[in-house]
């Protein structure tokens, strides 16, 4: 799914917010927030680690991953099994923002992602955004 952030959000008829309260079951809960300079996305990423969590900006797309890997232990009967196990993905796009002007932290199970509103240049390739 591919939310659209732009200068000129109209949020009846803007893709960005008729997809921002989708009720899937598993996603990661996200809240997007546009300041006087910036924008901010914070993603609720309980029980994964930095290292679980890939950001990616490739054609004007910022791609957040979380994947999950729960120990294998097979000698364990589960009588309920409940925690998940797997990846989530999210995509935003946002427009001809450069990867050095993305940044992003993690602390208490919430990921934040934040860039300036004039950061719009050509991007030149797919980058990875580090966690801090």
């Amino acid at each position: 799914m591919t939310y659209y952030l732009n200068k000129n959000n109209n949020l009846n008829n803007d893709l960005f917010f008729s997809n921002f309260f989708n009720t899937e079951k598993n996603h990661l809960a996200t809240d997007i927030i546009e300041t006087e300079n910036d924008y901010e996305i914070i993603i609720d990423v309980p029980g994964f680690a930095k290292q679980d969590i890939k950001i990616s900006l490739e054609n004007k797309q910022l791609t957040i991953t979380a994947k999950k890997e729960l120990s294998k232990e097979e000698n364990k009967k589960f009588l309920r099994k409940e925690r998940f196990e797997g990846s989530y993905t999210r995509k935003f796009y946002v427009g001809d923002v450069k990867q050095e002007d993305i940044k992003a932290s993690i602390e208490d199970g919430v990921l934040t992602v934040k860039f300036s509103k004039d950061s719009y240049k050509k991007v030149e390739e797919s980058k990875y955004i580090e966690i801090n």
